[in-house]
């Protein structure tokens, strides 16, 4: 033990820098901010939905909720229940086994609903496209107010898709 804490006083504290801050993250993260409260006036609360997805665009948006970006301090929350939600965040393309669960999904949210298609699966049906398994796309089942591209998108990417929905709808 004692060889331990001598080496670890002989070589120091040995870290990489804090990163410098993301000013295209700031800019995105303030205009969310003024966005969900001016229109909401309370938090935005939104539904993910996954259709058939690889996981690829669910890491990403659990990456949203992290510190770093951290949509919880912008008044976004993640809600278990469509009928709680004010937006759906859909990913992957939507297999048969999940077409009408995303139906009753978006029927269950009440008016005035968002739709998110993130990924390139949820957009265009990426490599599985439509076949005998997969309805392909999420606007082939129901209607897409944005779709954010990428495989996976990234938060950012994300974040600005969000704010795209609640700027094009509101405004």
């Amino acid at each position: 033990m004692y060889q331990l804490l001598k080496q670890i006083a002989k070589v120091g504290v040995v870290t990489e820098p804090a990163p410098a801050p993301d000013e295209a993250l700031r800019a995105i993260a303030q205009r969310l901010d003024e966005v969900v409260l001016k229109h909401f006036g309370r938090a935005l609360a939104i539904r993910h939905v996954d259709a058939g997805s690889c996981n690829g665009c669910e890491l990403e948006i659990h990456a949203t909720n992290s510190p770093y970006y951290n949509l919880e301090r912008l008044g976004i929350k993640f809600v278990a229940s469509p009928r709680h939600a004010d937006m759906l965040l859909v990913t992957g393309p939507v297999s048969r086994n999940m077409e009408t669960a995303l139906k009753r999904t978006y029927d269950a949210t009440p008016d005035p609903k968002l739709v998110v298609a993130i990924g390139d699966c949820g957009c265009d049906g990426g490599v599985f496209g439509e076949s005998y398994a997969s309805c392909g796309r999420v606007s082939n089942v129901i209607p897409v107010d944005v779709a954010v591209p990428g495989c996976p998108p990234t938060p950012v990417a994300i974040m600005q898709g969000i704010l795209t929905a609640l700027t094009a709808r509101r405004a």
